[in-house]
């Protein structure tokens, strides 16, 4: 692995990490990605991302999140894991996928409609073996809070129209 991946697993799993980052890194990335024209995210030099649009879980508005996400190319889909970086409340995107799991993420500069759902059970455990495998840190998030860290797959579904 390298050196700079395992000193930015380290640092992301710091108490100051989560304390910061969930306040300048979304910012960027929304930033970035709208001046590259959705071909770019910052935090994506890191861990791959998309940029999702769903509808706010109380409002209907749409919300623009970018997040960290683990691709699942076998399948053709994403994996999205809602740990809001180790503290303590569920991310609001959570929400609005349980409220309107129809959403649309922008991937390497191309939009498209998916479709989220929760994981539970067993292909819940399964998908957080991976997650950990692939991200480590996760497993510290996970120690540092009560609620179980929501994972959410997401499937691309044909456009409308």
């Amino acid at each position: 692995m390298p050196i700079g991946l395992r000193l930015m697993q380290k640092v992301s799993s710091t108490r100051a990490f989560a304390r910061v980052a969930p306040h300048f890194i979304p910012a960027m990335d929304r930033t970035v990605h709208r001046l590259t024209r959705g071909k770019v995210m910052l935090s994506a030099q890191m861990l791959p991302g998309v940029v999702l649009t769903a509808k706010g879980a109380k409002s209907g508005l749409p919300r623009v999140t970018p997040l960290a996400c683990m691709p699942e190319p076998a399948d053709g889909t994403w994996l999205l894991i809602g740990s809001n970086f180790g503290r303590p409340g569920h991310p609001a995107w959570t929400a609005n996928l349980l409220a309107h799991p129809d959403a649309e993420v922008s991937w390497r500069g191309e939009s498209f409609p998916v479709r989220a759902r929760l994981l539970t059970g067993e292909e819940r455990a399964a998908a957080w073996r991976a997650a950990l495998a692939f991200w480590p840190p996760y497993a510290t998030y996970q120690a540092r809070i009560d609620r179980e860290i929501r994972l959410f797959r997401l499937t691309r579904t044909p456009a409308e129209g």
